[in-house]
């Protein structure tokens, strides 16, 4: 993994800038989408443009912080092919990488503090997916989405 996304809003700014340090810090490239400073912003506008730098295959993945990580959960995983997983602890990065194949990370500002989050970004990025068993299941996702987008078609 070479690249990765960043992004937030004014509550997730300063956590944002202490990982993109840390990604950078043990060699990865960081694509940091904003804001750039810490002023009030809409999260679903940040939300959007790095769900969609996933997406696109601009990056491998995706990590977005708000306040809490609700909002942006929210937005993030109304995109298909997005596996957006809100995470403040490491058991749970490891397993939404090894059963759910997350391709976003999304983190609360407000909610853990920046060792914990590198604890948990390390973790989220050096956990491989398991596939097997857990692949059938992100099939079965890809066929809502599909069956969905046909619906919204018609």
């Amino acid at each position: 993994m070479k690249k990765i996304a960043l992004a937030s809003d004014h509550g997730g700014f300063d956590l944002k800038e202490s990982i993109a340090a840390h990604l950078l810090n043990i060699g990865l490239e960081v694509d940091d989408l904003g804001p750039h400073c810490a002023d009030v912003v809409d999260y679903p506008d940040y939300a959007m443009k790095l769900t969609a730098a996933v997406a696109e295959k601009k990056v491998e993945r995706g990590i977005v912080i708000c306040g809490t990580g609700i909002g942006m959960s929210i937005v993030v995983n109304r995109y298909p092919g997005i596996r957006g997983t809100l995470c403040s602890d490491i058991f749970t990065a490891k397993l939404c990488r090894a059963h759910n194949d997350s391709n976003i990370l999304i983190m609360g500002g407000r909610v853990i503090g920046k060792e914990l989050a590198a604890e948990i970004v390390n973790t989220w990025l050096n956990t491989p997916f398991e596939g097997g068993h857990h692949q059938r299941r992100l099939d079965k996702i890809d066929q809502i989405d599909a069956s969905l987008k046909a619906k919204a078609n018609l």
